[in-house]
């Protein structure tokens, strides 16, 4: 068994799926803006460009995304695109909101069989509104002590929930698909951290290298984790 009292599980991506949805939609928008473009802009880059500049006012969340849409239509049409194609922007922003969970394979099981031997909390970050509903409808929420909605994943953050836990930071683990957001900042603290890769990530996720050390480990799917705590099969 790992020497740690909690461990913590990112949601999206981790425990179902998310990023594919986001992908389905700027592939979207860049379909919805392309004939309004001037020639040799890249749709896709300017998307990400918007949304970059919009994290420290919007955050996180398909709110956020939304907006940011609406925004990058606006700069790179200019006054070009009708409000049809708006309107459909919209459409495909709220299609994200309404869309209901879907676990990623064997999620309940892991849940099941890591709560049995340690402390489980949920720490995901986003939009309160909407990451409160995937919460309350996934059928998981009973699996955790504790449940965490965050603005942003960084070193002073989970020192605080840490802290809240009442644990030292070296018995802390937290479990997820961005090395950016789940690993990096709790491996500062002096925790461990495991990374479960999700088929797509977002662009403002990425880090050119993966950590390394005896506090990492990058699994290739979420059933390898309670072996990898040291929970012996029954």
């Amino acid at each position: 068994m790992k020497p740690v009292d909690v461990v913590a599980f990112d949601a999206d991506d981790t425990l179902w799926h998310s990023e594919d949805g986001f992908h389905a939609a700027e592939a979207r928008f860049v379909e919805l803006l392309t004939p309004y473009a001037s020639p040799g802009v890249d749709v896709m880059a300017g998307l990400t460009a918007m949304e970059r500049s919009n994290l420290p006012v919007y955050g996180y969340g398909v709110k956020a995304f939304g907006l940011s849409m609406v925004e990058a239509a606006v700069t790179i049409g200019q006054d070009r695109v009708p409000t049809k194609v708006f309107a459909q922007i919209i459409d495909v922003a709220r299609d994200l909101l309404l869309a209901p969970v879907r676990l990623l394979p064997h999620v309940s099981e892991v849940l099941a069989t890591v709560s049995e031997h340690y402390r489980v909390i949920l720490v995901t970050k986003g939009d309160l509104i909407h990451q409160s509903r995937k919460v309350g409808t996934s059928g998981l929420d009973h699996h955790f002590d504790h449940v965490e909605i965050v603005l942003e994943k960084d070193v002073d953050t989970y020192a605080r929930i840490i802290a809240e836990q009442g644990v030292e930071a070296q018995r802390f683990c937290m479990i997820g698909n961005s090395v950016r957001s789940d690993v990096l900042p709790v491996l500062d603290l002096g925790g461990y951290a495991v990374h479960v890769p999700y088929p797509f990530l977002w662009e403002l996720e990425r880090v050119e290298t993966l950590p390394s050390g005896p506090r990492f480990a990058e699994l290739e799917s979420i059933t390898h984790v309670p072996g990898w705590l040291g929970i012996r099969a029954d």
